[in-house]
């Protein structure tokens, strides 16, 4: 007798156990874009409210920047898997309904998509198995700038240098306008501190030719003088040079490494 009691009891602790493993994981939901397909469960939940994934499988290999909210579901015990195919589809359909394009679909088990609306825009990757499926939606933004003119002077009194993530177009030496708050900041601190002399210099990854690069970065620490300048400071107090690929301050072997290296230093002069 006592030993069927114990194996009821373990089974009921197994069962409640699984039960439990089948309910949505602490703290997760669904993205508000997407809504799950039935008989499915959120099994893994990461928000990271600022960083850049890269989706190869659209031409071009886009790298999005912004919140990126990660979900793995798996479909509930008894619950009939719908397949791979079936998933995707259900996806780049609601994406359709919503507006969006569809910029890959392998017609089995993955799809990528971008949705654009109330002057926001979202990329989402979808990659699907039989009873599981991932979602990865990136909310396009750009990093806010932080940095201010007391950040930069004193990193300028202690290492003589800055590294500045100021952002250009691609391929080009025009300052893109979520930069313009960081020049704001070189601009006060100038008016604020008279008898400061600065070189502003551009590095670039190793993306391109050498030559490319080098003319490239000459252009593109041209273009953060000249709006500096434009707002009052004495051309006379700043100097510009590039260096190219060749001061690289990362691995260019990773994307990570090469956004690092596309960078606008302040030298104190």
């Amino acid at each position: 007798m006592g030993r069927t009691i114990c194996v009821v009891l373990f089974l009921v602790l197994i069962t409640a156990g699984t039960l439990s493993a089948q309910q949505d994981i602490a703290g997760s939901a669904d993205h508000p874009l997407f809504t799950r397909m039935p008989g499915f469960y959120i099994g893994e939940y990461q928000v990271q409210p600022f960083d850049a994934y890269q989706f190869r499988a659209v031409p071009g290999e886009p790298r999005v920047e912004g919140k990126i909210t990660t979900l793995r579901y798996w479909v509930k015990s008894g619950a009939p898997p719908p397949g791979a195919l079936a998933i995707c589809r259900n996806y780049t359909n609601a994406a359709k309904q919503v507006g969006g394009v569809v910029l890959n679909d392998n017609g089995r088990n993955m799809a990528t998509m971008k949705i654009a609306k109330d002057g926001r825009e979202a990329w989402a990757e979808i990659a699907c198995d039989n009873n599981r499926y991932s979602l990865v939606i990136v909310e396009k933004e750009a990093l806010a700038q932080v940095v201010t003119a007391s950040d930069i002077l004193a990193t300028l009194d202690k290492q003589g240098f800055i590294a500045l993530d100021i952002h250009f177009d691609t391929a080009k030496a025009i300052i893109k306008p979520e930069s313009q708050p960081i020049v704001d900041q070189i601009v006060v601190l100038l008016k604020g501190n008279s008898k400061l002399q600065i070189s502003v210099e551009g590095h670039t990854d190793n993306v391109g030719t050498p030559q490319s690069n080098q003319t490239l970065s000459e252009a593109r620490a041209k273009a953060v003088v000249e709006a500096i300048v434009k707002q009052g400071i004495v051309q006379g107090r700043l100097t510009s040079a590039g260096f190219g690929q060749n001061r690289p301050v990362a691995d260019n072997r990773t994307e990570e490494g090469r956004a690092k290296n596309r960078r606008v230093e302040l030298v104190r002069q």
